[in-house]
């Protein structure tokens, strides 16, 4: 977390993080030349490694003891055009690592590393994020040499892994895995301000209230921020404030308070942060550059070029110890035994410098090593000795190194692997054996024999569970999942354990009397695999009722997860305060539309326009309404997968009217004849017919000769939800 804001560089209550970047600013608004290659996303992906490629089976190739040498060499060969401070570009990389990573947040499970979107629009020009053009282009000969075996995602991450063993700091492992795409990710909503943190603007919380009211899945601050302004909240140099944004921040991305000290701690041993110079002499960042610029951005016009030694980033200037490129305890005991009085840097960026300080305890200058200068700390690293909770945990590390060292290496491993999902998925040779709770771990299951699958179809066929019990149990179960941060999903059967049994979305009594049954009829199959067989009895029955001879797919081998195995806390930001699919708003009242809420979720489920309808319109009729609710359930036959939720939303016959009251949440169709009430919906069915995408699919699945296709199509996606966690299958 080396430098943070540049200042100066010119940079033109939840709510669902991938409907929101639609509302959110764009790239376009910010960089308004910027190349609109996303016109021709239509006709066909952007991966020039093809649809075919498998990043598993390339990085299996890759001759990684090779590729860590190079990356070790490559720590200290300096090169002119950026030159490493103290020789050791260790701390450059860690940094960039760090922000790579460092984006993810736990409501949504968007951001982190798992993609390489530091590579793209507004990641490589975000304010924090300064400078780090230059990390990615000294990577560029050794991606080069290891092309397709080594994606820029894991290379950012392994490359941070490097940088800290270089130096003799402590790693706990490294997990590949991560395969690149090609853009930008355009379904996170970054924020909708107009202006970048280093712009003078306020923060997004009034400082009284904290993060009481901050946008839903949003964690950092102000617009443009990894994680804290280490100025101080706004550039307000309280280090109270400090801590109580620093704590919140680090919750919102995965990290409790003892490791977000560790990482801080660690994270400041190495190298320094950037201002000496004149901040106003900056350039346009990387995306507003001109074409000779060939992405590189920040580029001063000092008579120097704004490198080496006058070289701006944050506007803060100096090292956090005196120690900069070797691991040690010197950032603890120079945290906390010195006094600091507040100073600007020669940007004149607000920062603490230590009183009265000993010549030992002072830094080697980055371009000379001959030459000693006072060492800094931040507001933020300073909320680490105000606060008394940062101060008790500071003190403990202090005293015990070894403890230090542990925790430290196990929070870097978290925050460079929180948002790649199960372990199942990491590749590679240096994959800690020791399973990590916030891993979601899972048993291995064993796969059930054909028999053992028809036998167990058989019992729950006759157990009286009707169609509706056993699709909304499966649903619940399997529904969680997220491709964000691919955490959730049927494997693990997490449904009967807390929190999620409790849901209100779930149905808490209903839940329970099926997954009772479903346990006592199962045998030796896992419970994960007896929930998912379950909806597909009852799909099956509900499509034989409906004259069709459909079978649907069915794959074993799903393990049960423990309650031990199980971090109820870090679950409960997944609870639903919507499910469209099960037509549910919670009691809480929501800041978006339902209907955003609903294509949030089928975003985070992977789906497309024609998987979300077919699925909304299928599970109405099956009955899966939470609660019984009759709104939307458009049809005569009920339990019957027919496709008469889209035959009767687009009967011209009705006419639809917000029910008075109901603040546009409810409606009710009367026959145009005069007939009476017909149906009743939510904005989450009327958006069928509604929304001219939306009705066009809709209409497919509505005309007569298509009753089969929707069957087939329902069974497709009900099928890929289910699996949507079963990276064994890949």
């Amino acid at each position: 977390m080396n430098d943070q804001t540049p200042i100066g560089s010119g940079c033109p209550v939840h709510q669902p993080g991938g409907v929101r970047a639609l509302l959110g600013r764009t790239n376009k608004d910010w960089w308004p030349d910027m190349l609109a290659t996303e016109i021709l996303n239509p006709n066909g992906s952007s991966n020039p490694l093809g649809d075919d490629f498998d990043y598993s089976k390339a990085f299996a190739l890759l001759d990684y003891q090779a590729l860590k040498a190079d990356l070790t060499a490559l720590m200290t060969d300096s090169q002119p055009w950026w030159p490493a401070d103290y020789g050791h570009y260790g701390p450059f990389f860690i940094r960039m690592a760090w922000h790579a990573a460092g984006t993810y947040r736990t409501a949504d499970g968007r951001g982190g590393a798992n993609s390489g979107q530091q590579r793209f629009a507004p990641l490589d020009s975000w304010p924090d994020n300064g400078n780090l053009d230059k990390a990615r282009r000294l990577l560029w000969p050794i991606k080069q040499k290891y092309g397709n075996k080594i994606s820029w995602a894991d290379l950012f991450i392994l490359t941070g892994n490097v940088a800290i063993e270089s130096m003799g700091g402590p790693v706990f492992g490294f997990g590949g895995g991560r395969a690149d795409v090609f853009e930008p990710e355009r379904d996170i909503y970054w924020g909708s301000e107009d202006k970048w943190v280093n712009e003078g603007v306020q923060t997004r919380i009034d400082p009284d209230k904290g993060f009481a009211e901050i946008e839903g899945p949003l964690a950092a601050i102000q617009m443009g921020l990894i994680y804290v302004n280490p100025e101080g909240p706004g550039g307000n140099p309280d280090p109270l404030l400090s801590a109580r944004d620093i704590k919140e921040t680090f919750e919102r991305m995965a990290m409790n308070h003892e490791e977000t000290v560790a990482l801080t701690a660690g994270g400041h041993t190495f190298g320094k942060a950037h201002g000496n110079g004149d901040a106003s002499l900056l350039g346009a960042a990387p995306s507003g550059g001109d074409l000779a610029a060939q992405g590189f951005g920040w580029v001063s016009s000092h008579e120097s070029g704004g490198i080496g030694e006058h070289a701006v980033t944050s506007g803060i200037e100096g090292a956090w110890v005196n120690t900069p490129t070797e691991w040690s305890e010197n950032y603890f005991r120079l945290l906390l035994d010195y006094d600091y009085e507040l100073v600007r840097s020669p940007a004149g960026a607000q920062q603490w410098q230590p009183i009265n300080q000993k010549e030992e305890d002072m830094a080697p200058a980055a371009w000379d090593p001959n030459l000693k200068v006072p060492t800094m700390m931040t507001t933020a690293d300073m909320a680490l000795k105000m606060d008394p909770e940062f101060r008790k945990i500071s003190e403990k590390f202090r005293s015990d190194h070894e403890a230090f060292k542990d925790a430290f290496a196990r929070a870097w491993f978290k925050l460079c692997h929180r948002d790649m999902g199960p372990k199942v998925r990491y590749l590679g040779p240096e994959v800690p054996a020791e399973d990590l709770i916030w891993q979601d771990p899972i048993p291995a299951g064993t796969m059930p024999s054909d028999a053992e699958v028809k036998a167990v179809k058989d019992k729950i066929a006759a157990s009286g569970l009707t169609v509706s019990e056993l699709v909304k149990a499966a649903w619940a179960s399997a529904s969680t999942y997220r491709k964000s941060d691919h955490r959730g999903g049927a494997n693990g059967a997490r449904v009967r354990l807390a929190p999620q049994k409790d849901w209100d979305v779930n149905e808490p009594a209903i839940l329970g009397k099926v997954l009772s049954t479903l346990d006592g009829l199962r045998g030796n199959m896992s419970m994960a695999d007896a929930i998912v067989l379950g909806g597909v009895v009852g799909i099956e029955k509900a499509i034989k009722e409906a004259g069709f001879n459909v079978p649907v797919p069915f794959t074993g081998g799903r393990g049960d997860a423990s309650a031990e195995q199980t971090d109820a806390e870090s679950f409960e930001v997944m609870e639903p305060e919507a499910d469209a699919f099960r037509n549910y708003v919670g009691k809480k009242k929501l800041a978006v539309k339902t209907e955003e809420m609903m294509l949030d979720r089928a975003s985070l489920l992977g789906l497309s326009v024609p998987e979300m309808t077919v699925l909304v319109g299928g599970l109405r009729v099956l009955g899966a309404n939470h609660g019984e609710r009759g709104h939307g359930h458009f049809t005569k036959r009920s339990g019957q997968l027919t496709n008469d939720f889209f035959v009767n939303l687009l009967d011209m016959t009705n006419v639809w009217k917000a029910v008075d009251g109901s603040d546009d949440q409810e409606y009710v169709a009367t026959d145009r004849k005069g007939g009476g009430e017909t149906w009743r919906a939510t904005r989450a069915d009327l958006i069928f017919g509604s929304n001219s995408e939306l009705r066009a699919v809709a209409e497919v699945y509505a005309e007569t000769g298509h009753e089969e296709k929707f069957v087939k199509d329902f069974v497709k996606a009900w099928t890929k939800v289910m699996n949507a966690d079963r990276f064994d299958l890949a």
